[in-house]
């Protein structure tokens, strides 16, 4: 296989191929045209590519793996023998033998699930009690030796030991999920976006993680169920990383939506395409109500409701935090990027542990001279918090690559800022509405009262622009860049 290849200079590349007599070879390549091989021997062959170009690296490109130059080789054994692995489905099977028994449960497996599931009154709640427990209870500890690095430990071991790593999890809580009638298959997938696709030949080697997914009965339907698509032969599947301790059931990470994951059946396995959750379930609502004063400093409240990877990116700051102190963090950060001062005065978490639930930010903070003075007037930016602008296409060279986005997200800010006794309005910014198909991007700034309400919407509806439209994209950057620094004024009242 070639590629990636990384070099800031153009390289050259060998392989040599040596089979027994009788055996035969295919040759699929991807991402690069077609080489012919030279016969340099009975059943042997040498590729010499020269001048591989390199591949530039870029902001949200896809992976390098994704996109290099590569070469795969299927090994055919002589007539009679057992196929190699030409196809998913033979992977597939590959695997379910690797699986099988694995799933077995021991006494201790099935008290368990007893025990979890008591208290549960509905089959979502059993499920989401096997799911939590696997997440957070079974630690994660990778030891892979031999065939160990695809074949996972039996169901009971992990839970006897309590760790195991991604396969090992996802072995227990289908093991789990046995027992409460619910069926559910191995996914092996890559935990990065664009590895692997429908253009990738047949191979287990770029996988690396394993995941599941449920069977769910067919008149089941709740809304917090994101990760779900209907399977033509298997039905409604819920697909579910048990090995992220912060991705509630029914949702996935940005990385593996819109992925593409080997999904071992009955019939051997088929490269299946995950789920994409919609913008609704990923981003951040943003509440301020703030006060200006004559010297221009500006105070108040702040409320940040968290959903998706935005709130598991928050859990996982404050869970690893070492001090009181690191907690805030992720707000000094937010706000050290939008204001050149100020000072968090108080700030508590909620639902920090129930990942099933919005995260929440809730702090008070104060911004001196937020406000330019001019003369009588007090120049002030409606926009206090967050940025969505975007520098990354502003390069010399032209974009290669597609842009990629972590996932579907929108974001929405409302913001009022109570204006200083003796100013009246006197310009305001005007209104943006941009929609470009792939992405959004909506402002308002209106006078209601004495107070001055800034909101806005930020959405992204799809998970890669194409280069084509890398123009586009930096225009709505730009757009929004405009926006977030302009300001209103404000003049002093004769």
């Amino acid at each position: 296989m070639y590629g990636p290849f990384k070099t800031p200079f153009p390289c050259e590349a060998h392989y040599s191929l040596q089979l027994p007599a009788g055996w035969s070879y295919k040759a699929t390549w991807l991402n690069h045209v077609e080489e012919n091989p030279l016969n340099i021997g009975a059943n042997q062959w040498q590729w010499t590519l020269g001048d591989v170009p390199p591949i530039r690296v870029e902001a949200q490109m896809p992976p390098l793996l994704g996109i290099a130059g590569s070469r795969y080789v299927t090994l055919i054994p002589p007539a009679g023998q057992r196929r190699s692995m030409e196809t998913w489905g033979d992977i597939g099977a590959w695997y379910a033998d690797l699986a099988r028994g694995r799933r077995d449960p021991s006494p201790q497996l099935k008290q368990k699930v007893a025990e979890l599931t008591a208290d549960a009154p509905t089959l979502l709640a059993k499920m989401q009690a096997l799911a939590a427990f696997v997440q957070d209870d079974i630690r994660y500890v990778a030891i892979e030796l031999g065939i160990g690095g695809f074949q996972p430990h039996t169901a009971a071991d992990v839970l006897r030991h309590e760790y195991g790593d991604c396969k090992d999890k996802a072995t227990l809580l289908g093991a789990m999920l046995d027992q409460i009638g619910v069926q559910s298959y191995p996914v092996i997938i890559n935990a990065s976006r664009g590895v692997v696709s429908d253009a990738t030949p047949p191979t287990p080697y770029r996988f690396n993680h394993a995941i599941i997914a449920v069977a769910l009965p067919t008149d089941f339907d709740d809304p917090i169920l994101e990760s779900v698509v209907q399977h033509p032969k298997l039905g409604k599947l819920l697909y579910f990383d048990p090995t992220n301790p912060i991705t509630p059931f029914g949702t996935l990470s940005g990385s593996l939506q819109g992925n593409y994951g080997l999904l071992v059946t009955p019939d051997g396995g088929e490269l299946a395409r995950l789920p994409v959750m919609l913008p609704r379930a990923n981003g951040i609502s943003r509440t301020a109500t703030l006060a200006l004063d004559e010297t221009g400093t500006l105070r108040g409240d702040v409320r940040e409701v968290r959903l998706g990877d935005r709130a598991a990116e928050q859990r996982y700051a404050v869970r690893t935090a070492k001090t009181q102190t690191d907690r805030i963090k992720p707000i000094e950060n937010l706000l050290s990027a939008s204001l050149s001062s100020y000072e968090i005065t108080k700030a508590s978490v909620v639902n920090l542990s129930a990942s099933s639930r919005a995260f929440e930010w809730r702090y008070s903070l104060e911004a001196d001279h937020y406000a330019r003075s001019v003369g009588d007037m007090l120049l002030i930016r409606p926009r206090v918090i967050g940025i969505k602008a975007s520098a990354i296409l502003e390069t010399k060279e032209p974009r290669e690559p597609t842009i990629e986005f972590d996932e579907p997200e929108r974001d929405v800010d409302e913001v009022e800022i109570a204006l200083p006794p003796g100013y009246q309005v006197d310009t305001l910014p005007r209104a943006v509405d941009v929609d470009d198909g792939f992405a959004a991007y909506h402002s308002r700034t209106e006078l209601v009262g004495r107070t001055l309400r800034y909101t806005r919407s930020y959405e992204i509806d799809q998970l890669s622009v194409p280069v084509d439209r890398a123009s586009d994209l930096r225009a709505l950057y730009r757009v929004i860049e405009t926006d977030e620094r302009n300001e209103a004024i404000l003049k002093r009242a004769p």
